[in-house]
């Protein structure tokens, strides 16, 4: 029989050469097995979708609370529209009470004389000019200006010696709102004489 032979404590087990390729296999299993490990510290795919769910919740509510601020706002703006529309004429009114209180007492006045009547009612008329300047009514009072259409509405032409299409007579003055007419003059514009 024969005794199998050990190797001696001292005997160095064979260096076993390593060559690149097998070098690569074995990085590459390296990374696939920390690969593995990473995969299992992702989070899982219900975990992944509670949190967009969660997100989008919170988009949501967003987006709700957004709407309903601008719904306010806009909501706000039409009720400011509409007090200015109803108050608009509220300092023009206010103004106007003078003017009407001065003529009220200019009729409740008794033993009037021509005189005093009419100095009451050049006073209420400066009060009137007054209230129309601050409320930016301007009087449109074209007499001997160029004809504009614009402004004035020729009522008729008549012949005459100065330049024609200018304003010769002004039967009724026009009015404008800050730069917009309201009324337009009527006027008698000049025309050539025919000779």
């Amino acid at each position: 029989m024969q005794e199998k032979q050990t190797p001696d404590a001292h005997e160095q087990a064979p260096a076993i050469d390593v060559h690149p390729a097998d070098e690569a296999a074995s990085t590459a299993a390296a990374e696939a097995t920390a690969a593995t490990h990473d995969a299992d510290t992702m989070p899982s795919l219900e975990e992944t979708l509670r949190q967009a769910e969660l997100k989008a919740s919170e988009h949501h509510d967003a987006w709700l609370r957004a709407k309903a601020e601008t719904e306010n706002v806009r909501r706000r703006a039409q009720d400011d529209i509409a007090k200015a529309s109803k108050f608009a004429a509220e300092k023009f009114a206010q103004a106007m009470l003078p003017v009407k209180d001065s003529l009220e007492a200019a009729l409740n006045a008794e033993n009037s004389t021509v005189e005093n009547l009419r100095s009451g009612v050049e006073l209420t008329l400066k009060q009137l000019t007054s209230a129309f300047e601050g409320a930016g009514l301007a009087v449109i009072d074209p007499l001997g200006e160029k004809f504009d259409p614009n402004l004035h509405q020729a009522i008729s032409a008549q012949p005459d010696d100065g330049e024609p299409n200018r304003v010769i007579n002004v039967l009724q003055r026009g009015y404008s709102l800050h730069e917009r007419v309201i009324r337009p003059a009527l006027v008698i514009v000049s025309a050539p004489k025919a000779g």
